[in-house]
């Protein structure tokens, strides 16, 4: 969900999904688990890990829909509730109830008839904000939806391409809900009278155009407001040297939207034991607890322990936006299209 480092435990290698005990995974390219819990999962099931990173969100589920005949491996982790429907309605997954699933929060479970997918992670898309920037120009950061149009912040937003980033069409998906169907189409209007800048995907969005991120001071990045996580603050302080006592970014709790993130085993997979034991694995205590500090995202799992670290700078959004799979399912693509129309034309 939120891209940090490059991916742990094995990635890349020799042996393909083929190899019967390999097990390969295509994710988007914010996986990340720690070497010695997926080594934990190596030795106990006798299967390698196999990692394929596969771009941002949006273009990972496309490409493995593309190759869902032939395709690049078993599992695949980082489909979310905004492009679930197009997953499974273009059949990317074969059926599979996890061990352990019974311990998944209930408001976090899809699919439950056929249980093709698998929830892993959640989290909430939201404008962060660089706090140094609004504190030298004595201007309050924006907390709300509302606040984004006005002129005092004219220039200062970048968000990514809802047709291609998981978080730009979270983000376009809490507009949304926010402003309803007939509402949603003025508001982008005013924001792109505003100054509103798109880029491709987060990496960039994050680590290039922000001023807050570590990454994008090393960029030179000018822009004090983008569309990241309410979890992204927390990674601003975990991988500072010397850490800060408070982060350098915050989060306006008024344009938050939650995210779950789910795997699945491929339909066609060459190693179906392999990325069963893996999905398996993804619901365990052990991946569950390891997982906020590496993917910077709340575990689902009932119980999992969440770091002291990520409760005080990375707090889940108290009152975000949600919308039900279904209306995505039937409005995402004509969504998509009309702000493509408007926002990028």
């Amino acid at each position: 969900m939120v891209g940090t480092l490059a991916a742990c435990g094995s990635s890349g290698g020799d042996q393909g999904s083929g190899d019967s005990k390999t097990v390969t995974l295509v994710s988007h390219d914010s996986w990340a688990a720690s070497k010695g819990v997926i080594a934990a999962f190596e030795k106990q099931s006798g299967y390698k890990v196999n990692v394929l990173e596969d771009g941002d969100a949006g273009q990972a589920v496309n490409k493995a829909i593309l190759t869902k005949d032939n395709p690049q491996g078993d599992v695949f982790f980082g489909v979310d509730n905004t492009l679930l429907s197009r997953a499974l309605d273009n059949g990317l997954f074969q059926p599979y109830e996890a061990k352990g699933s019974d311990r998944i929060k209930p408001e976090y479970r899809a699919d439950q008839g056929k249980h093709r997918v698998t929830p892993v992670d959640t989290g909430d898309i939201c404008v962060n904000y660089d706090k140094k920037y609004f504190a030298d120009h004595k201007l309050a950061p924006p907390k709300s939806f509302d606040d984004l149009v006005k002129p005092q912040y004219k220039n200062l937003l970048v968000t990514e391409n809802a047709s291609a980033s998981s978080p730009g069409l979270g983000f376009l998906l809490g507009t949304a809900a926010k402003y309803g169907d007939e509402g949603w189409e003025g508001y982008w209007k005013k924001l792109k009278a505003n100054g509103v800048k798109v880029v491709d995907g987060w990496e960039q969005a994050y680590n290039e155009e922000f001023s807050g991120s570590a990454g994008g001071k090393k960029a030179k990045g000018d822009r004090p407001l983008v569309v990241s996580y309410a979890s992204s603050p927390p990674v601003e302080v975990v991988y500072a040297d010397p850490k800060p006592s408070a982060a350098p970014t915050g989060v306006a709790q008024g344009t938050c939207f939650r995210q779950v993130e789910y795997a699945g085993l491929l339909s066609n997979a060459k190693n179906t034991e392999g990325g069963k034991a893996f999905l398996d694995f993804l619901v365990s205590e052990r991946f569950q607890e390891d997982m906020p500090l590496n993917m910077f995202v709340y575990p689902v799992r009932e119980g999992a322990q969440v770091p002291p670290e990520f409760v005080k700078f990375g707090p889940q959004a108290g009152d975000p936006e949600t919308m039900a799979p279904a209306k995505i399912a039937d409005h995402r693509d004509q969504w998509v299209k009309s702000w493509t129309s408007l926002v990028l034309k």
